[in-house]
């Protein structure tokens, strides 16, 4: 599908379900000013109409699935991103919002899941670590064709352009994840991730912290802030969703273990593939060092990540399935989000 065509569809989306718009209306307003001011009858109504995307969205719809991520990714906005005037954030009725869209998310992903697979992890940490790379390695997001292939040697300026939009939404805010990641977290853990944390701050120098290089590419491709949101895909949103879902709720903290540590090991030969196109097309240099640099940090991260992260949560059965858990979502979503870019390779 085309830019254009995409957006296009995107906007016919949001006129099938006007309680996005509407919602999304509500989040300029202060907490308490929109609290006393919405009736009970008008709540009910906001969260039945929510009620309905998510059913929608279950049975396939994709502008219900559109919408009710976006929804989703502008709410995590409140509190992922410093305002420049009140906000909804603290609101009863959005918490509420809130809470029903996450839990479609979940159950959705879950329902995705192959029955019986997180009960077949190992119960030894060491071969429980193993089982996962695994598992991994085995499903078809692996070396996916849409990095190896089009990327690689198809992409134009244009497709990498798009690309890096797509990829903003856990690339370009990786070191908030971790942030929001490891508090209550101790021992070996907690310094696993301050180290990745400190990396991505460019060992305190400004001009190499991680998401100001990331950010130099939307300076090459002149890609202005107001263009990012209209541009995601539905599965783009799900993805930088996903990863504020699980950073920000301790009790998904396993879960968040398994995703952030597939991301990061997944990374490194995903960028290989980046690298090559951009010097193939001999785009400015200045907007490649980002990818550059996680070809190797990541694979250190992620080996850090995995011996001092997984394999000591690893002794406890709650946490062995929960970050398998997260881990397959990572895998699962992932791979739809590249096969929904697979038309383009096709086309070619």
């Amino acid at each position: 599908m085309s830019t254009a065509a995409h957006l296009i569809d995107q906007e016919s989306g949001l006129d099938a379900y006007p309680v996005v718009r509407e919602i999304s209306s509500l989040l300029n307003r202060s907490a308490q000013d929109l609290d006393a001011s919405l009736a009970t009858g008008e709540r009910v109504a906001l969260c039945e109409a929510v009620r309905e995307l998510n059913a929608q969205s279950e049975i396939g719809d994709s502008a219900a699935f559109y919408g009710q991520q976006l929804l989703l990714s502008r709410i995590y906005g409140l509190s992922t991103q410093l305002p420049e005037a009140p906000t909804a954030e603290g609101s009863v009725i959005v918490q509420e919002v809130l809470r029903l869209l996450e839990q479609a998310t979940m159950a959705a992903e879950d329902a995705m899941l192959e029955p019986g697979a997180l009960e077949a992890a190992p119960t030894e940490p060491l071969a429980f670590l193993s089982w996962l790379k695994k598992l991994a390695r085995e499903h078809r997001v692996y070396k996916h064709p849409y990095y190896r292939e089009f990327i690689r040697d198809q992409a134009t300026a244009g497709d990498l352009r798009n690309y890096v939009i797509q990829e903003s939404v856990v690339d370009g805010r990786f070191d908030d994840l971790l942030a929001m990641m490891q508090v209550g977290t101790s021992g070996a853990a907690k310094m696993e991730i301050a180290g990745n944390f400190w990396d991505e701050m460019g060992n305190g120098d400004p001009t190499q912290v991680h998401t100001h290089l990331f950010n130099q590419i939307f300076r090459v491709f002149d890609i202005p802030a107001d263009e990012l949101e209209r541009s995601l895909t539905a599965n783009a949103l799900l993805s930088g969703n996903l990863a504020v879902l699980l950073c920000r709720y301790r009790h998904l903290y396993p879960e968040a273990v398994g995703f952030l540590g597939m991301t990061e090991w997944l990374a490194p030969d995903r960028f290989v593939q980046v690298v090559h196109a951009w010097e193939r097309l001999g785009l400015p240099e200045i907007g490649i060092v980002y990818h550059k640099l996680h070809i190797t940090i990541d694979s250190k991260h992620a080996a850090g990540w995995f011996h001092n992260v997984v394999v000591p949560a690893a002794v406890s059965e709650r946490m062995r399935h929960a970050i398998a858990r997260g881990t397959l979502w990572r895998l699962n979503s992932s791979a739809r989000y590249l096969d929904e870019r697979m038309p383009d390779l096709a086309a070619r």
